[in-house]
């Protein structure tokens, strides 16, 4: 459909970012201005007593009079929102039932877009660095030497470094740094496709079958499935190359921050640059450059995060999403979608390739591929001299370990036999802090959240208690805050930190390296430190599901699992293909060079069906038996599902509303879909706000979205009271 170009004084419909207008849509009748304008500009429009950002979303109604519309106030200098990327963001909004103006939102994340070109004020460095500089002068070289060359301003500058603009202005002064004037967006360095890499065995089919699909154009969707080491990275961006030498764009997903450094080494490697990086880490300058330029070309390949989806793209001819299995590709909050479900839509739009690959592929993946929905190419074998780890369980039911240790005799003896050989060891516990409960001993009492039914986790490192669901922190307390009884407070089970201190005590003379999100201030300090367990400076890594997503460690040789049942309880619906996953990643980090590795799983239930799959590698059985039982209780992928979560501070208004929308389910019975609860959420208080759950289960061919927008359009919501729509829920917390 083309684009339609409107006359000075004509009604024009403009989308705006705030939740009005006709349906609660957002769009709105104005006149266009002098010099008119068009479909997909970018315009400044007056509401109320403000002027707001909006993207002129085509012809207006025309139910008003023309003579009394506002007038649109200008036309930004920025390129036009392209027809694929609104038909995108109408579509996942239609599908996530999501209002336009949310999803409006997530498109328009860059500073400055009502500003035109011009300059800004930079710092660089000019390269003579003195040998003695003030800690405070020594963070921000540091600081600008992370940024890779990026232009940088003072402000940006003095924040990564923690310090002042005086003492970058000191620097400046003293010849180490020099400030001038850039140009505010310039093109990214040319990307070269035609370096050609070595592929061996089942990397070359696959290779040249995702390139061929870049080279016929249209959509198409790819499962890469190959065990962990075995080269996927190498066989997409021989896809990525062929999106190149077409001059068209390339977006590849990472789940993880973490992973884009050694992501953007190799395709500087392969291409001869590095593509743009579009995710939380980048500075705001940043963000307004890769935002201009991926609109008008200038930047050709982008590495993100999920929401890089939303990305102005002038050609997209590629999309790739990386560990497409990991639940971190979900957004749980504010607008509630799957970055891989919204790369194949966005995909199908663009009518272009999309590759989603993985170790463990996602259920839903593995049967669309099985359904042949999906084109499935398979990489065997890990490349090279290495091969796959060999995988054993501890039975901790037969281990008499002291109630203050975690790591079974068996697996200190493989950490022992591998620290003097220069080998690496990891501990894997996916808990984060030192101890997930602290309890007095005199009453029992557990120490929880003010404002969540949640428990305070002990985070020694940072001397507090710490809210895992509203972030809220405490002291830990000397006496019970409930009985009032002074030293009796203990700290109950392991967390990475609780493990450390055992590691310090159990291993004296080890480098030890943890790895948790919670325990780096910045993007950068985590990445600093992959580096450097990657270059062999830990001996022993301990870490939480962190280290599961894509690291490549060449000296790791050994991975021991310190509580392989966790995953397994609970009622979850994907809570044996989330541990399978896990299990079988964190496994995968073993033994990714010449040096076979080996990874031992400390569980009390080595015969649970899950764990036995793990351990005996049948990948293809175990997807199968899954399958089935999902398909026998009518679930995802072979079932709808929605979630209804409601949310007030007054608990009796919450559950009353709940209980009147599941007994007028009318518009859901309709369809045949059935509806569960009210029950409170598992975490039933956050922020102060109590929390409802309703379930909505339906036949796959059901219209799921059209029958919940009809049976929420019956209800009024109260002030003070929330609700919120999860199509294809992922978490039920």
């Amino acid at each position: 459909m083309t684009d339609r170009v409107y006359e000075a004084g004509e009604t024009v419909g403009v989308l705006t970012t705030e939740p009005l207008g006709r349906s609660g849509l957002g769009v709105l009748d104005y006149r266009a201005p002098e010099g008119g304008c068009g479909d997909g500009d970018f315009v400044e429009v007056p509401l109320g007593p403000r002027r707001v950002l909006g993207v002129v979303w085509g012809k207006g109604e025309g139910r008003f009079d023309p003579a009394k519309l506002r007038s649109v106030a200008r036309v930004l200098d920025a390129p036009p929102m392209r027809a694929e990327l609104r038909a995108f963001l109408t579509r996942a909004a239609d599908y996530t039932l999501t209002p336009l103006p949310a999803m409006l939102r997530l498109a328009t994340r860059a500073p400055g877009l009502a500003d035109g070109a011009a300059t800004r004020r930079v710092v660089r460095l000019t390269g003579q660095v003195p040998n003695q500089l003030t800690d405070a002068r020594f963070r921000v070289v540091e600081a600008l030497r992370a940024y890779g060359g990026a232009a940088v301003t003072a402000v940006e500058l003095a924040e990564a470094a923690g310090c002042g603009t005086s003492v970058i202005k000191g620097l400046v002064k003293l010849g180490v740094l020099s400030e001038e004037d850039a140009p505010k967006d310039t093109p990214y360095p040319p990307l070269d496709p035609s370096g050609k890499v070595r592929l061996v065995g089942d990397q070359v089919a696959a290779g040249d079958a995702l390139a061929a699909a870049v080279v016929q154009g249209g959509y198409g969707c790819t499962l890469l499935k190959g065990v962990t080491g075995s080269g996927k990275t190498e066989v997409y961006l021989e896809a990525v190359a062929e999106c190149l030498k077409a001059g068209r764009q390339a977006l590849v997903l990472l789940p993880e921050i973490a992973l884009t450094a050694d992501f953007l080494a190799r395709v500087e490697a392969r291409f001869g640059a590095r593509p743009a990086e579009w995710h939380s880490g980048v500075t705001m300058t940043e963000r307004r450059r890769l935002w201009r330029m991926v609109a008008i070309g200038g930047a050709s390949m982008v590495v993100g995060a999920r929401s890089a989806l939303f990305l102005p793209f002038q050609d997209l001819g590629l999309i790739v999403v990386d560990e497409e299995h990991d639940s971190s590709y979900k957004q749980e909050e504010g607008v509630l979608y799957n970055a891989r479900d919204m790369a194949v839509l966005r995909a199908a739009i663009a009518g272009c390739a999309v590759v989603l690959a993985s170790a463990t592929p996602s259920l839903e993946s593995w049967a669309n591929a099985d359904a042949g929905k999906y084109l499935r190419l398979d990489l065997g074998a890990r490349f090279g001299a290495a091969e796959m780890p060999k995988m054993q369980a501890i039975d901790m039911r037969a281990d008499t370990l002291p109630g203050n240790q975690w790591i079974s005799a068996k697996l200190a003896a493989e950490v022992n036999a591998r620290i003097p050989k220069g080998e690496q060891s990891l501990l894997f516990l996916n808990r984060r802090g030192y101890a997930p409960v602290t309890l007095c001993r005199a009453c029992g009492q557990q120490v929880g959240c003010d404002d969540c039914d949640a428990r305070m986790v002990e985070h020694r490192f940072l001397k507090r208690l710490v809210c895992h669901q509203c972030g809220a922190t405490k002291p830990v307390p000397v006496a019970c805050p409930a009985c009032g009884v002074e030293g009796r407070m203990s700290a109950v089970g392991p967390g990475v930190e609780r493990l450390a201190e055992e590691v310090a005590l159990r291993f004296p003379e080890a480098r030890v390296a943890v790895l948790s999100s919670d325990l780096f201030g910045s993007a950068r300090a985590l990445k600093d430190q992959i580096v450097a367990i990657a270059q062999g400076q830990a001996d022993i890594i301990i870490g939480t599901q962190i280290v599961a997503k894509g690291h490549n460690f060449p000296l790791l040789t050994l991975v021991g699992v310190i509580d392989a049942d966790l995953g397994l309880q609970g009622s979850d619906l994907r809570a044996a293909e989330r541990t399978f996953q896990l299990m079988r990643q964190v496994a995968g980090r073993a033994g990714r060079a010449e040096i076979k590795g080996e990874a031992f799983l400390q569980t009390h239930q080595p015969e649970h069906p899950v764990i036995r799959a793990i351990l005996g590698g049948e990948e293809e059985a175990f997807w199968a038996a899954e399958a089935a039982e999902r398909r026998a209780a009518g679930v995802p992928p072979y079932g709808r599902m929605a979630g209804i979560i409601l949310s007030s501070p007054d608990v009796a208004q919450v559950f009353d509303f709940a209980g009147e929308m599941a007994r007028r389910d009318g518009p859901l019975r309709a369809i045949g879909a059935l509806v569960f609860g009210p029950a409170p959420a598992p975490v039933a208080r956050v922020r102060g706000r109590h929390r409802v759950r309703l379930l909505i289960k339906a036949e796959k061919t059901a219209p799921l979205q059209a029958a919940l927008s009809a049976w929420v359009a019956q209800f009024k919501l109260p002030t003070n009271l929330r609700l919120a729509i999860d199509i294809d829920p992922q978490s039920f917390m």
